[in-house]
């Protein structure tokens, strides 16, 4: 019983980070396809109509990105990169 203990851990170890590895490369992939979706919505001048996030537009051409951040964060629930991100995208103050 304990041979087969001793095979199953790493095995089980093996297994874990191959999976960790194909959720990074899922990851980056939906990265990917979130940031083309983006261009291409920028390109056609389609925007998100939501009030929240023209508060977020607002903090921007304020200067105010850090605020701009966390209400994005608040807004959308993303993480702090992809809403560093989001909001480097947006026009700044002019």
């Amino acid at each position: 019983m304990d041979i087969a203990v001793y095979l199953l851990i790493p095995l089980v170890g093996l297994l874990g980070a191959a999976l960790e590895r194909k959720l990074d490369r899922i990851d980056r992939r939906i990265a990917r396809v979130e940031r083309d979706v983006d261009l291409v919505l920028g390109h056609l001048g389609i925007r998100e109509a939501d009030p929240a996030l023209d508060r977020v537009g607002a903090l921007v051409q304020e200067g105010k990105k850090i605020e701009a951040i966390k209400v994005y964060r608040e807004v959308t629930s993303a993480g702090l990169k992809e809403a560093k991100d989001a909001v480097d995208r947006m026009p700044g103050p002019r």
